[in-house]
């Protein structure tokens, strides 16, 4: 039918001005005490002006929803009075999910999508779709036959040396045959249909490395990269790969072609890292918060190409992440077997809920750090869903069949604070209660730290570099300090063996907004104001040295172990003067320029 798109535009924003949200459907909207009780949970949602308030308000760029394609429940499920909450089960890719409809079965969905899109659009919000074309809800060989397999199930799928079995790379049951016309075909024509008819600007590719599985290994010249590569559509939005699958050697960071941005899976794992107090992740952080040029430098991409996460829907939000050493699974009627059981989490010394004020202070403290080096990273920053409120899913690190309040986001005025409170049907994880135990107030402030972070990257280039730093003063600038430089807590440059020491848990770093070395859009030199960031990952509180050479007045800006994490107007401090962080905390510093 007809859809008046009427003077819509794509917001078409740059790699470096882009803030990524990462949200279910469903989830964001399903508890939102604003939105009318018959829209919530459906495409109609995310259209409504509360919903865009907060996005915009956060500094949202992009809305990367959870998979949107027509997806059916997986019996087993079913069975258990379960369902597949998460979509990854697709049946249908060119068709919206029926079921977040909020009028209408027999293709309406469809106009509503078109107008939730145009509702993004006009508030300057991308919306990218989180894409599954690595596998089908048809599973292994104990069926169901649905479409593919009753059509031409050797041209569809991969197929073991007996053909009545499948070749599974993505743990699902079956992977698509990547070397095949017709897959390829429908997947093409399938982008091609969402980025013309639909209007949306990138995709989210799950499992991609499965994608490139033309025969058995990861190839990065496979087929489907070629098509993409010279496709006078597909090749003009944001592709972004999750760059694994369970095959072997299925773990592809930093290996797509230069076209593709990644998520940042070793960014993940070292942040996590580090503001638990592992060893030996200092030098590695150093490279992540950078842009990750170990990764992606020598295929001639740049910090961009890194979609920098620290969670996201598949593992433990933010506040469990520093809530919970163990996952919680029981909910999901595998034993807790299911999910990931390394997940390079630390729960401050108290398993689950507590109301120790300590332990409170201390989670909400990590998550502003985490919050913060997400910021302040080189590369392109990606938020999950709830996180700026402090959602729990009560140590569930799996909930991609717990379609009830475990994984819906509690907005604040919907049930107090960004507690989360409420197990509600999910409540079977592990025995920590209904309640919060008294922790609402503890996360009320985290809204507005995120909101402020966002925006203090969006104020300031020399967080969103478009290319890598050079180590040196930069040509022609007139500056002799170089664009980046290291320092120990004491105030002197970094060694190598100061990079190499085993308990190493802090340093300094001096960006100068007077040394950014590449052009405005219209050629213009780009100057910022320069910054000290100071990173405190050990478990006592250290002084700092404000280095010497680098700015004679400095102003604390941010500050994560303050209750004003964000101080109004933050003290002032001279070179060579010292700076007390409390354990596990961050602190910037700004200079004007």
């Amino acid at each position: 039918p007809y859809f008046d798109w009427g003077d819509d535009r794509r917001p078409r924003t740059e790699y470096h001005h882009t803030v990524i949200y990462e949200a279910h459907v469903k989830g964001l909207t399903m508890r939102h005490p604003g939105l009318p009780e018959e829209l919530r949970g459906t495409y109609a949602a995310l259209a409504h002006p509360a919903v865009i308030e907060h996005l915009t308000e956060l500094g949202v760029t992009a809305l990367e929803m959870m998979p949107v394609h027509q997806f059916v429940n997986d019996h087993r499920l079913v069975d258990m009075g379960l369902n597949n909450y998460w979509g990854y089960n697709t049946i249908g890719f060119f068709a919206p999910h029926n079921a977040y409809a909020s009028w209408g079965d027999r293709g309406q969905q469809v106009l509503e999508f078109k107008s939730a899109v145009r509702a993004l659009h006009e508030a300057g919000i991308e919306v990218i779709l989180d894409v599954v074309y690595n596998h089908t809800a048809e599973g292994n060989h104990l069926g169901p036959t649905l479409s593919f397999r009753g059509l031409d199930n050797p041209s569809y799928y991969r197929l073991t040396d007996d053909p009545r079995y499948y070749m599974d790379t993505t743990g699902t049951g079956n992977s698509l045959l990547m070397r095949s016309p017709h897959v390829l075909q429908l997947i093409m024509d399938s982008l091609r249909y969402w980025v013309t008819e639909m209007h949306v600007d990138g995709f989210r590719f799950d499992l991609a490395a499965t994608l490139a599985r033309q025969f058995h290994e990861v190839d990065r010249l496979s087929s489907f990269f070629d098509l993409v590569q010279q496709d006078p559509v597909v090749s003009q939005v944001k592709l972004i790969a999750e760059p694994w699958d369970v095959g072997e050697g299925g773990y592809q960071v930093g290996n797509f072609p230069p076209l593709w941005t990644e998520w940042n899976g070793k960014y993940r794992d070292t942040v996590r890292d580090l503001w638990r107090g592992e060893p030996r992740t200092l030098a590695e952080f150093a490279s992540r918060l950078t842009g990750s040029s170990d990764l992606y430098q020598d295929d001639g991409r740049r910090p961009l190409a890194s979609i920098n996460f620290v969670t996201c829907h598949d593992g433990f939000t933010m506040r469990d992440l520093v809530s919970y050493n163990h996952k919680h699974n029981d909910a999901n009627g595998e034993d807790n077997r299911d999910g990931e059981s390394h997940n390079r989490s630390w729960n401050c010394g108290v398993e689950g809920e507590t109301d120790d004020p300590e332990v409170l202070a201390l989670r909400v403290r990590q998550m502003r750090n985490f919050i913060a080096t997400l910021m302040l990273s080189q590369g392109v920053p990606m938020l999950s869903h709830g996180d700026e409120f402090g959602r729990t899913q009560r140590g569930n690190n799996n909930a991609y069949c717990q379609d009830n309040e475990l994984s819906w986001v509690p907005w604040p005025s919907a049930g107090g604070g960004g507690e989360g409170g409420s197990g509600g049907e999910g409540d079977g994880d592990g025995g920590e209660g209904e309640g919060d135990g008294g922790s609402a107030d503890a996360f009320a402030d985290l809204p507005a730290f995120t909101r402020a972070m966002v925006w203090l990257r969006k104020d300031h280039p020399v967080f969103r570099r478009r290319r890598f730093f050079h180590g040196r003063p930069v040509e022609g600038t007139h500056d002799e300090l170089s664009d980046i430089a290291w320092f120990t807590p004491g105030g002197r440059e970094m060694t190598q063996r100061d990079w190499d020491s085993a308990r190493a848990g802090a340093l300094t770093v001096f960006l100068n907004g007077n040394a950014i070395s590449e052009p405005g859009a219209r050629g213009e030199r780009i100057t910022d104001d320069s910054f000290l960031l100071m990173v405190n990952a050990s478990a006592e509180p250290l002084e700092f040295v404000v280095p010497v050479n680098h700015g004679r007045q400095w102003q604390v800006i941010v500050d994560t172990g303050r209750d004003d994490a964000i101080p109004d107007d933050g003290p002032k401090v001279d070179a060579g003067e010292r700076v007390t962080l409390v354990d596990r905390s961050l602190a910037v510093l700004r200079r004007p320029a």
